[in-house]
């Protein structure tokens, strides 16, 4: 026999006509809902993301054909992956039969449904269909039977479920019911083997009996496929087409990035966000583009420390907000507890399989908070963007002392007109902090070392304003880094090198909206070039010890391996924690909220220090000011001061110059 099927078997052809009507009018449904949901989009600002098209589709191929990101997570992660992979296998196999049945067949007489191509095609198909079949089944006892904590349970996901499952298995009755007539106790039978399972049903049946249950059953499958595409656009289901929309639309970079305001716009009746229609489109898409599944949530360092701040119900109540009350506040919707609690680390947007882009919606509402309201998390904030204000610096300390850290070093003062290869921008906690000033120090002699001379601003140098920014003082930050750009250009330096990821990043990504354009690296990048080129020399001195990824280093500007690399030429041997690099645990300091009391829950160093004593190391290291004031105080507040003491990683540098 030929190794073939006739396709459209027992329906015939005649059912053409009103299938693809019937069809037609299902999309129609679809672009109608679609276009519903487009008016809310609409009340957003506007935004361009169709820039660097060729990156944008890359990251579609990669995310959604791939599923690149859904696989970061084991389980729920590889049985969605795993169903997808069938459900586009089929998807494949429907068109293809399209493709032979209804074109090329009629048109030019051309067959490619045979001989082994058929068989591969028909036991993939199946294959497919049952690994689909499976995953599915496994995702709904997740849900509804082992139901992880803080799963939501929305209430179109047993329709979504109950509809795919319908259609797989219909899928496979089908397939049973014409095997039954046409295939039974043939070679060809065996290449179909779970339509073969579903054949022994309506083996018994006479033929006339089989074709009308088939017929039945194909108008019946046909119908829930139709009521697949019209449920798209009215359920989750459509984060089918939205989510690899969502991933195109990507923020691109620089990773973490603030959008600059206007604060000179005579137009502008607000800043910040307090309604939808405050935030930009792609703030509003993103909650239609989310899947519920939570990775944000379970990632976020706050909700696992008992804060009320959830990233997945942040996204959601914009999107209800959106759709069911734009005229809302969204403050109030949120809340500002939740608000505060961010720490900006993007733990929840590394691991967002939709690209969902929260902390931007977060900082846009504390804006408002702060710029509209005058609104602060706690008095202690109050004082500190007072201070700033006053005297440079959030710490209450006086500015001409703040460089007062460097007596006795090679440091040239660039403010009084000096010279150096490179300025060390300090930062407030390693210029005034007595712990954090043995690391700026290790820093210059480190650099002294290799015959680097390094400059700073001394007493003029200004608090980046990064802390009064996330805390959504937009204003403060400004005017501070107009301050310092101003200094920092006439001092005619080319390079500038910061040890505070914090002062960092701003000084790398933000300040050049306001018009710096000077190459700044951490340094942890700087020394590690130095040490490749031969130019810093370490002894190799045994220690065993942990590495902390500060947020800000890691997630926001992926420098993971340079500080390996220099623990490595120390002599280190590292116990990673559970959670390191992209999955690194947040200190509690960032998003301002180094100046802000924890009164909400456990306290996140405590946390964070716990993890890091479970290693077994001695030693906790760290490569930011901000982190090391954090488990000084996490670490004498866990009750571990006897097992578990926190260095700098450039103070371990500094002990390990080779003479």
């Amino acid at each position: 026999m030929e190794l073939t099927r006739e396709l459209y078997w027992n329906v015939g052809h005649s059912v053409l006509i009103p299938m693809y009507l019937l069809v037609a009018a299902a999309f129609g449904v679809l672009i109608w809902g679609l276009r519903k949901r487009l008016a809310a989009y609409r009340l957003g600002q506007p935004l361009d993301r169709t820039d660097q098209r060729g990156e944008r589709i890359s990251g579609v191929l990669r995310d959604i054909f791939l599923q690149a990101r859904v696989l970061r997570v084991k389980g729920a992660g590889s049985a969605h992956g795993i169903f997808f992979f069938g459900f586009v296998l089929l998807t494949i196999g429907t068109t293809l039969v399209f493709l032979q049945a209804d074109l090329l067949d009629p048109l030019f007489g051309v067959r490619f449904l045979t001989g082994n191509f058929y068989l591969f095609f028909s036991i993939v198909l199946d294959l497919a269909g049952l690994a689909a079949i499976v995953m599915l089944l496994g995702l709904a006892v997740r849900r509804y039977l082992l139901r992880p904590k803080d799963l939501p349970n929305v209430g179109d996901n047993a329709l979504m479920l109950g509809l795919l499952l319908a259609i797989l298995l219909t899928g496979f009755l089908l397939e049973g019911a014409r095997m039954a007539a046409t295939e039974l106790g043939t070679d060809l039978s065996w290449w179909s083997p779970i339509g073969l399972l579903f054949a022994q049903p309506f083996a018994g049946m006479g033929e006339t009996a089989q074709r009308s249950v088939h017929t039945g059953l194909w108008w019946f499958h046909f119908a829930l496929v139709l009521g697949f595409f019209c449920a798209i656009p009215f359920t989750r289901l459509r984060h089918l087409l939205l989510t690899p929309t969502n991933i195109f639309f990507r923020n691109l970079g620089p990773t973490g990035k603030l959008r600059s305001l206007d604060l000179e716009d005579e137009e502008a009746e607000s800043f910040g966000a307090a309604k939808v229609a405050d935030l930009t489109w792609k703030d509003i898409f993103d909650g239609d583009a989310c899947t519920y599944c939570k990775r944000c949530q379970d990632r976020c360092p706050a909700w696992n420390t008992d804060k009320p701040l959830s990233p997945m119900k942040v996204v959601n109540q914009i999107q209800e907000v959106s759709f069911d009350n734009p005229e809302a506040n969204l403050i109030e919707t949120v809340t500002t507890d939740v608000l505060w609690s961010c720490t900006t680390c993007r733990a929840c947007e590394e691991i967002c399989p939709a690209a969902i882009e929260h902390v931007s919606k977060i900082i846009d509402m504390r804006r408002n908070l702060v710029l509209m309201e005058g609104e602060f998390p706690g008095e202690e904030v109050t004082k500190a963007m007072e201070s700033a204000e006053v005297n440079g610096n959030p710490l209450g300390m006086a500015p001409a002392a703040r460089a007062d850290w460097a007596e006795g070093l090679e440091v040239a003062d660039l403010a009084a007109g000096e010279t150096a290869e490179v300025l060390y921008f300090v930062g407030c906690y390693a210029a005034f902090d007595k712990r954090n000033q043995k690391i700026a120090r290790a820093f210059v002699q480190l650099c002294s070392a290799a015959g680097v001379k390094v400059g700073i601003l001394g007493k003029e140098e200004k608090c980046c304003g990064e802390p009064m920014r996330k805390l959504g003082n937009e204003y403060l930050y400004q005017m501070l880094a107009a301050e310092n750009i101003e200094l920092i250009q006439s001092t005619g330096v080319q390079k500038i090198v910061s040890a505070c990821p914090h002062c960092f990043n701003t000084l790398a990504k933000d300040y050049v909206d306001l018009g710096l354009e000077l190459p700044v690296e951490h340094a942890n990048s700087f020394l590690a070039e130095l040490l490749q080129s031969g130019k810093l020399k370490l002894k190799s001195e045994n220690l065993d010890c942990t590495y902390h990824d500060s947020c800000y280093l890691g997630r926001h500007n992926e420098l993971y391996s340079a500080p390996r690399q220099l623990l490595a030429a120390a002599g280190a041997s590292i116990r990673e924690m559970e959670k390191s690099r992209s999955e690194s645990f947040c200190c509690s300091a960032g998003g301002g909220r180094i100046l802000a009391e924890e009164n909400l829950g456990e306290r996140m160093n405590q946390t964070r220090a716990k993890m890091a004593a479970e290693t077994g190391a001695a030693t906790l290291v760290s490569s930011c000011p901000f982190c090391m004031s954090m488990f000084e105080d996490g670490i004498k507040g866990a009750d571990l001061d006897e097992q578990l003491k926190p260095l700098d990683l450039l103070e371990i540098l500094a002990e390990r110059i080779e003479a």
